[in-house]
């Protein structure tokens, strides 16, 4: 057990030679696709940058030994870095994370936020490494309201020295192509998702890679717009650290609120693309029971409602960027439907996560493009949104 809460710890670990590197753990990282990597994958320029004495490209597989904490499971070791620079092979690994006993190597931390908060190497100081592996999503939204959403697949460094390449799109604007009442007032997430449909109409995709295209061009529309209103009131500097960090809370929560809004949107206006009526084949986000409000109910809200509607003539499908953990919430929604469906783009899925989600009544909605980002043992699990909307286009409305 952890003998810090993660909002002191993240204070102690805001120093000005500390940087920290966040990720959420893939199942290569955990081990849980059964490999033999060492841990969690952590990019040689991150490591040269905490370790610069391991950047020797005249000595052979250079090495050296640093302190590695785990505070959130009060778990210290001493781990080793690596650089592999042969000409066959230039990447740098981190091992003695404690194998299978580690929270690092667990299966269950597949998909989990983690923060590894590296202490530089001075003349001085020796490097060392103190991480956190949030256990729930109160620590996940503690961490995310200090450096904003992190996807899965993607990993960031705070402060923002380096960062994982996005795959660029052409949806990206430039400031005269933004729509001027845009850069007046900063546009809701509906805006840019209608937005998005001008850039990506996609009238021959089906569902699944309609879905993909257009959540990933919304993205960069978004960094688009936000690089453009924020950049130069940045540039106009700040009259003191209260107001500054006013304004780094205010950017931080609209990436959050954006992440947690667009993707059930863009469903949204996909179910209406393929002729699905709302209000008489899906409800979006109605109540079901008390203050629960599902993401989407088949056929309706008012179906639900009725006793005399068979519980098989009804489905819900929720909507989730990221599933550990987030995925049990969907488990207390229509408490009518024993199978409930949960749409996500998050590959971050262990087998026996899986198992715990299938037990649990849920069954996985991904679109076809991202499949083979799954584990093998999981992908034959998962249902397309194609074959999803097939089935609901079938119950009575």
């Amino acid at each position: 057990m952890p003998l810090i809460d993660v909002s002191d710890w993240l204070d102690e670990q805001t120093q000005d030679d500390v940087f920290w590197y966040v990720k959420r753990l893939s199942a290569n990282d955990t081990q849980a696709t059964g490999g033999h990597q060492a841990g969690p994958y952590i990019p040689k320029q991150v490591l040269f940058d905490a370790i610069p004495s391991l950047y020797r490209p005249l000595a052979v597989n250079p090495d050296r030994e640093f302190e590695l904490a785990i505070d959130s499971h009060a778990d210290i070791r001493t781990a080793r870095a690596i650089w592999y620079n042969q000409k066959t092979r230039n990447e740098a690994r981190v091992t003695g994370f404690g194998g299978s006993s580690s929270p690092l190597l667990d299966p269950y931390s597949t998909g989990a936020l983690t923060v590894f908060a590296f202490r530089r190497e001075t003349d001085t100081h020796p490097p060392a490494c103190h991480i956190w592996v949030c256990n729930n999503l109160l620590e996940e939204d503690v961490v995310e309201s200090v450096i904003g959403p992190v996807e899965p697949g993607e990993w960031r460094t705070w402060p923002n020295l380096l960062s994982a390449l996005v795959k660029p799109t052409d949806c990206r604007l430039s400031r005269e192509d933004i729509p001027p009442d845009w850069l007046d007032r900063f546009p809701t997430t509906a805006e840019m998702v209608r937005k998005t449909i001008e850039l990506r109409p996609e009238p021959m995709a089906d569902v699944d890679l309609r879905l993909k295209r257009r959540h990933d061009c919304e993205y960069q529309l978004f960094l688009s717009v936000e690089e453009a209103i924020e950049f130069p009131r940045i540039a106009l500097g700040y009259k003191n650290m209260d107001e500054f960090l006013t304004h780094a809370q205010s950017v931080m929560q609209r990436r959050r609120a954006r992440a947690g809004r667009s993707l059930e949107l863009h469903v949204r206006q996909v179910l209406i693309e393929e002729d699905l009526v709302e209000g008489r084949n899906f409800d979006f986000q109605p109540l079901s029971e008390g203050r629960k409000r599902p993401d989407f109910l088949f056929p309706s809200a008012a179906a639900y409602h009725d006793p005399a509607v068979p519980a098989d003539g009804l489905r819900m499908l929720g909507v989730k960027r990221t599933l550990r953990e987030r995925w049990r919430q969907v488990i207390e929604e229509a408490d009518r439907i024993g199978t409930k469906h949960l749409l996500t783009l998050d590959p971050e899925v262990s087998v026996p996560q899986l198992t715990q989600m299938h037990e649990a009544g849920i069954e996985l909605v991904v679109p076809e493009s991202v499949h083979n980002d799954f584990l093998p043992a999981v992908r034959p699990h998962l249902q397309t949104l194609e074959s999803f909307i097939a089935d609901v286009r079938l119950l009575r409305p």
